[in-house]
């Protein structure tokens, strides 16, 4: 392995001040409620808020304020990622079986999280496809409630109207223009307007991780989001100018964003770093993202295909593209990732948008333990278990000696009292 290129920059730092911070703002929201959200966002946003949650008439008021094609856009995105979690869906199941014990029958149900907040970003772009993915799933999987918080757009004075569009196709129940780590605190522990809720899901800058590192446990959360990641497995086979720009549309979510090419073939990595450098003078976000790509791009020359995959798995990356000759069969080697993007006609933007999978993604190493937001994010697997006076006098014995040997005696004497069996 030798280092091409090596990022110049750590993309996430976890400080005792951010800590600090976040947890000032969320004691702010838990004493004050609404007040504390309209003075944060008048400091962090400029906006003045009237009222916090978006009414009826400014929701319709939105898709006057889009152009009809996005508005058909969306939707079709949203049919897409619909079909999609409803496969998902049916793959989960139910279980009843009975027991090699007589009498006793095991289970499990599945149960949907019954309010779950859903947090879309604000920030550098308006991101209605957050809205859809992350709304779309808990509708399918049957949640109650779904409550959408999102940062107010300046332009606008409320939340950007496409966003607004994407949470109303996506089924979202209540809408709060609230954002950052005030609108985690006031999903969890609630304000005058907004109830709490059991879970919150989306993805946001480091406040507001920090925000939900710092509730997880009153609430559930689906990951700690740190900055995007794109990692590109290429041995010189594909088109280059495909690789670059999707390592140039990476790092153009934010200074933050991490892109890295793996590759075997010295020459195809310089004709990359190449590409991008002359990608970025067509583009009009080509100066911001070739500045993330300076700063945290990485381009590794690995010796064969076994330590391209090995390097992979290493890093497990949120994204990754296969751009390689047999595509597919690589493709299958691989265990650590968020979302894989398999060929060189695959690229994270298909992802990010209208394909069907979610992008709402692990991020920092932790695809080698976890999965992104989908249907199974808002449900519970509760188990359960119906033992009958039969299947009470078989497993007693058993229990019984168990609890002995762990000194409860109580649980012992459970079970004992139910079988006449309690000395």
């Amino acid at each position: 392995m030798e280092i091409l290129k090596q990022a110049e920059q750590k993309t996430y730092e976890r400080t005792a001040e951010l800590i600090e911070n976040v947890g000032a703002i969320i004691k702010n929201v838990r004493q004050n409620g609404d007040e504390a959200l309209k003075e944060l966002s008048r400091k962090f946003d400029g906006i003045e808020l009237d009222a916090i949650r978006i009414a009826p008439q400014q929701i319709k008021a939105a898709y006057d304020m889009v152009s009809p094609e996005t508005v058909e856009y969306l939707k079709f995105a949203a049919k897409q990622i619909k079909f999609y979690a409803e496969k998902q869906m049916g793959c989960l199941k139910e279980l009843e079986i009975s027991s090699k014990v007589e009498g006793v029958t095991l289970g499990h149900r599945l149960v949907p999280v019954k309010a779950c907040g859903a947090y879309v970003p604000g920030g550098r772009y308006p991101l209605p496809s957050t809205a859809l993915m992350l709304s779309i799933p808990a509708k399918i999987a049957g949640v109650e409630r779904i409550a959408a918080a999102s940062p107010a757009s300046k332009k606008y004075g409320t939340i950007h109207p496409a966003v607004l569009v994407a949470m109303d196709i996506g089924g979202v129940d209540e809408i709060y223009c609230v954002g950052g780590a005030q609108a985690v605190a006031a999903l969890t522990y609630g304000t005058q307007t907004i109830p709490p809720v059991d879970m919150i899901v989306g993805p946001g800058n480091r406040f507001v991780t920090e925000a939900k590192r710092q509730v997880l446990g009153e609430v559930g959360i689906d990951s700690l989001a740190g900055p995007s990641e794109v990692l590109v497995i290429a041995d010189g086979s594909t088109n280059p100018d495909y690789t670059a720009i999707d390592l140039l549309a990476q790092s153009e979510h934010d200074p933050n964003a991490k892109a890295i090419l793996i590759t075997t073939d010295r020459g195809y990595a310089k004709r990359v770093e190449e590409k991008i450098t002359g990608f970025v003078e067509e583009l009009p976000t080509g100066q911001t993202a070739y500045k993330s790509w300076q700063d945290n791009g990485t381009v590794i020359l690995a010796e064969d295909e076994t330590e391209m995959i090995a390097l992979a798995d290493e890093m497990a990356p949120e994204h990754l593209e296969i751009h390689t000759k047999d595509s597919v069969k690589l493709s299958k080697k691989l265990r650590n990732y968020g979302s894989l993007f398999i060929g060189e006609y695959t690229p994270v933007a298909f992802g990010d948008y209208c394909s069907g999978t979610n992008h709402t993604l692990p991020t920092m190493r932790t695809a080698r333990y976890s999965n992104g937001v989908y249907v199974g994010t808002f449900i519970k697997t509760s188990f359960y278990q119906h033992i009958t006076k039969e299947g009470c006098k078989n497993l007693s014995a058993a229990c019984m000696h168990l609890a002995e040997t762990e000194g409860l005696m109580a649980h012992r004497k459970s079970v004992g009292i139910r079988v006449k069996q309690e000395d």
